[in-house]
């Protein structure tokens, strides 16, 4: 098979070992700079260009697509599947896991945790009050919509801070979630990575002193950690919402039970690989042979059985 990560880096980590693994199982590897493609769509001829140069046919693409690059990585992508190139996940999926508003909601109508959150376009005065009484009050951790990686995450300790907060964010025409804090969690959550509905490695970052967000790329530490069943169940649940096969599911541990604080899409492979030692780029490659697989047995007509 012909398989192409979408990558602006060749020499990223994940990158790396995706065409590692594609490699040692037979197939070629390709790695295609979505920000350098266009496209050109006629009758019957979606093609796409990289580099000027036009693609042929790839069998399955793996997408690795920065926030930044979403709206021009899911076109891409897009192409792609009107090409019927198989993507591990598919634009429609990356786009709604990207939107943390669309995000909750499409979790909140299912049966896993997430922290009680709200959201209200540039809230003043007596509506912030409402709002912060909703989330049962501060300590609040308030986020930008657009923010990926811990940027644009704060937490306010008090109500002074938080109306501060808020109203600076208003005055920046941001749009911001309200979330609430949950204090047992002591800045540390659980990143599972789901491929094909199963949870194939799993850790426990921590931030590190002082800091409530654990990410990272800010500092923080991971560690190997084995989930229970029902924190497994709860990941698999939350990436199937989002529709991805392929997922890196953040969770906090609540006293309540795993919350779900954030579905990822384009997860990074260094961080859980080196904490894990499992093969997670092998077992993307191993997603995507079956998936093939099972589309020739889907579109291949049986054949007659002899008398």
């Amino acid at each position: 098979m012909k398989i192409a990560v979408l990558s602006t880096n060749k020499n990223l980590y994940s990158t790396k070992r995706l065409v590692e693994a594609i490699e040692q199982k037979g197939h070629e590897a390709f790695v295609i700079n979505h920000t350098k493609c266009h496209f050109r769509m006629e009758e019957g001829s979606p093609q796409i260009f990289h580099r000027k140069k036009l693609l042929s046919h790839f069998d399955a693409i793996i997408p690795r697509i920065g926030a930044s690059v979403t709206y021009l990585g899911t076109a891409v992508v897009r192409q792609f599947e009107m090409q019927g190139t198989f993507s591990v996940n598919s634009s429609q999926s990356i786009l709604q896991s990207r939107d943390k508003l669309r995000s909750l909601q499409l979790l909140s109508k299912t049966d896993v945790g997430i922290p009680k959150t709200v959201f209200a376009k540039y809230p003043k005065n007596a509506e912030v009050d409402m709002l912060l009484n909703e989330v049962g009050g501060t300590p609040v951790v308030i986020k930008v919509l657009q923010g990926t990686q811990g940027l644009g995450v704060v937490l306010a300790d008090t109500e002074q801070s938080a109306k501060s907060t808020i109203e600076a964010f208003s005055g920046l025409k941001e749009n911001i979630l309200i979330q609430e804090f949950i204090k047992e969690a002591g800045g540390a959550d659980v990143r599972a990575f789901v491929v094909a509905g199963k949870v194939v490695g799993s850790m426990k970052r921590q931030g590190k002193e002082g800091e409530f967000r654990s990410n990272l790329h800010r500092g923080g530490k991971s560690e190997v950690i084995e989930l229970s069943e029902v924190e497994k169940q709860t990941a698999i649940k939350a990436a199937k919402a989002m529709d991805l096969s392929m997922a890196g599911v953040d969770i906090l541990l609540s006293s309540r039970g795993p919350l779900i604080l954030e579905v990822n899409s384009s997860p990074g492979l260094e961080g859980i690989e080196t904490a894990t030692k499992v093969d997670i780029a092998s077992k993307i490659v191993e997603h995507i042979e079956q998936s093939m697989a099972a589309r020739k047995n889907q579109f291949t007509p049986l054949q007659d059985e002899e008398e």
